[in-house]
């Protein structure tokens, strides 16, 4: 690449000025978040600890939303990058302990960071609205396409078609049959009922954890939960047929 082509390929002085005291604001408001709950997120006060005046931080995030949205967006990059790394400490294991795996990264990543964890799925800020489509709504997909990666890498279309959820009513599977796919490619009705039981489960012991409601089990927390997610598991595997099977 000639010289000033690769020059004006690289971010400006300004640019990255810019970026690094966008940093500096996220870091502080997530700070700010560890020490006194996310219902405490002050962008004064975010300003304050960084020597700059409100005014100063509106050149950076307009409003306070935005500062929120670029907060949550950043906590789920973080949550599927602990939830990517987990899947790939376990990539010779089998598909189940895949998932457990990344069941369990999800998990670890909540309890350390208990806070960011309850910024995504807490009591919403009040007055706060996600934009739609926005880069919270891409963050969270992206992270929910490894888990539907991981469950299903390597089934034949023929074999999630017939995947055994003969407890679901019509009239659900109709619905499901008109959401919108979280990955790349759109799953059957019976699957995607599988993904959200299994993200229920999931979730569900996460949250009391996290919110201090299993505390009673002390170190046992992290037994009873791979217990929880191995059951849950085995049963979703367990309905797929084989390619011999559908064949």
């Amino acid at each position: 690449m000639p010289v000033d082509e690769h020059m004006a390929a690289l971010p400006s002085l300004r640019q990255r000025r810019r970026a690094a005291a966008t940093q500096e604001i996220l870091d502080a408001a997530e700070r700010q978040i560890a020490e006194s709950g996310p219902a405490a997120l002050s962008l004064r006060a975010v300003a304050r600890s960084l020597g700059m005046t409100v005014q100063a931080l509106y050149h950076y995030f307009p409003s306070r939303d935005e500062l929120v949205t670029a907060l949550i967006a950043k906590a789920y990059e973080a949550l599927g990058d602990a939830v990517r790394a987990a899947v790939d400490a376990a990539r010779d294991d089998s598909p189940l302990e895949r998932v457990l795996s990344a069941a369990e990264g999800y998990r670890r990543w909540a309890v350390e960071h208990p806070e960011r964890f309850q910024l995504l799925y807490g009591t919403p800020l009040r007055y706060y609205e996600a934009p739609v489509e926005g880069p919270t709504t891409r963050a969270v997909r992206r992270m929910g396409a490894i888990f539907e990666r991981e469950m299903f890498d390597g089934c034949t279309p023929a074999q999630l078609a017939a995947v055994d959820a003969s407890e679901l009513s019509p009239a659900f599977v109709a619905y499901l049959d008109q959401m919108s796919p979280t990955g790349q490619d759109a799953l059957p009705p019976a699957v995607t009922a599988l993904v959200m039981s299994a993200w229920g489960h999931l979730h569900g012991l996460v949250v009391l954890e996290v919110f201090g409601h299993t505390v009673f089990l002390g170190e046992h927390q992290a037994e009873i939960f791979r217990m929880g997610m191995r059951n849950t598991l085995k049963d979703i595997f367990s309905r797929i047929p084989s390619v011999d099977q559908v064949c």
